[in-house]
């Protein structure tokens, strides 16, 4: 069942932010390639769309103001980097690895993040429509000041993970597993599926008043005047 946190009790265990400080950066002219490696480099204001990066690793890099409609980025690892004001269609990052990232201000629709792993992840800023994290694992993530809309969390493990002052529109938690997951603050918190997957999440009593309707309708219950 969902947990309240009791008056006074300490809550969930609190995410892990990432501490990226990045080195003096080489500014990167080129494109994509499969399996690329990328290193020290920022790409600023690049238009990637429709390029191939699948398996590529980019390690204390920058990406700043680029568009990635339809980029390919399945099985890519993004370490110690910053994402800052991208922009995009269809990027897909399925499987992919995103460890102490900084995702800051992105305007992205459609996204494909299944079955990706994401550690120490700040998603800070910006509006995402439709993002798929379907069976995807994300541990010590923290999603602030920023608009999700039908979000879906299929068949994903949280572990450590905090909305704060995050609106989440019609999200899907059908088959989640949820581990010391802080929903206390989020701005808006609108469940369409799964809210009873939401066991080992903490919420506030204003939120549960929100989610009872919910609640009771996947529960069978019939509530009548």
């Amino acid at each position: 069942m969902v947990r309240r946190a009791a008056a006074g009790g300490t809550g969930p265990k609190g995410a892990r932010r990432p501490e990226v400080r990045l080195p003096r950066l080489e500014e990167y002219g080129g494109g994509l390639e499969p399996d690329g490696d990328y290193d020290g480099v920022e790409f600023r204001g690049a238009d990637l769309s429709g390029q191939d990066g699948a398996g590529a690793r980019f390690m204390d890099c920058a990406l700043s103001a680029c568009a990635l409609d339809e980029t390919r980025l399945r099985h890519a690892r993004v370490l110690d980097s910053v994402l800052s004001g991208i922009r995009g269609v269809g990027t897909d990052l399925s499987e992919a690895t995103l460890r102490d990232v900084e995702l800051l201000d992105a305007r992205l629709g459609g996204t494909q993040v299944h079955g990706a792993v994401l550690e120490r992840v700040l998603v800070r800023g910006g509006k995402i429509d439709y993002l798929n994290l379907r069976r995807a694992r994300l541990r010590d993530v923290v999603f602030e000041s920023c608009v999700l809309v039908e979000p879906d969390f299929g068949g994903a493990r949280l572990e450590r993970v905090e909305f704060v002052d995050c609106t989440l529109k019609a999200a899907d938690f059908s088959a989640a597993t949820l581990t010391d997951v802080d929903l206390r603050r989020a701005a808006s918190l609108e469940v369409a599926r799964g809210v009873g997957r939401l066991a080992g999440a903490v919420i506030s009593p204003s939120q549960l008043l929100d989610l009872a309707p919910v609640l009771a309708a996947e529960m069978g219950i019939r509530v009548e005047g």
